[in-house]
């Protein structure tokens, strides 16, 4: 079973990580919300406060298969600030690990330079925080072992493409269909 390490930081935008981790829970995979202060509780930038599975500290975040980086301010800021998370951050680039952000916390990605020369996305006026990026407009795009997302309104679509690439596309369907979510209609 694939895991994936959902990093949370005081004033992330809260709905934009869990909705994600809903889908990917319900695909089966082993999504654990990760505290990056000295306690299990973080309140994010609309007073909600989730309790994370486990503090920054007690993990080894190269044994997950994705990192997954939560927008929201000053959520962003703090991960920007957590000098283990940078560090593993890029450590994971370089194994080749999925990394995924949303909203403005692409900008974590840009400022320590992986996201140059991949196709990127963010929240309006980050843009040019996506160091060496080919910005692009789309709601959730993935390049590479890089998947980033504009924002809340395509916090399921994120979701959705992490499922079709660490599971397989059958499922994401399946979950998109078992969620009644069809943007044809």
């Amino acid at each position: 079973m694939k895991k994936v390490y959902a990093c949370m930081a005081e004033g992330l935008e809260e709905v934009e990580c869990l909705a994600a981790v809903d889908v990917m829970r319900r695909a089966g995979l082993e999504v654990t919300l990760v505290s990056m202060g000295n306690t299990k509780e973080v309140t994010g930038s609309h007073k909600i406060t989730v309790t994370a599975d486990a503090l920054f500290s007690e993990i080894s975040p190269l044994d997950a298969d994705c990192l997954f980086l939560p927008g929201g301010m000053p959520g962003t800021k703090h991960l920007a600030a957590h000098e283990e998370l940078c560090r593993a951050l890029k450590q994971a680039a370089e194994k080749g690990k999925h990394l995924a952000a949303i909203c403005a916390a692409p900008s974590v990605l840009g400022g320590l330079g992986l996201l140059r020369g991949k196709k990127a996305t963010c929240y309006p006026g980050f843009e040019e925080k996506l160091e060496g990026a080919v910005y692009t407009k789309q709601g959730v795009v993935t390049d590479g072992n890089i998947t980033t997302a504009r924002g809340l309104g395509y916090a399921l679509d994120l979701g959705l493409e992490l499922v079709r690439i660490l599971v397989d596309e059958k499922t994401a369907a399946n979950i998109k269909a078992g969620i009644q979510y069809d943007q044809t209609e």
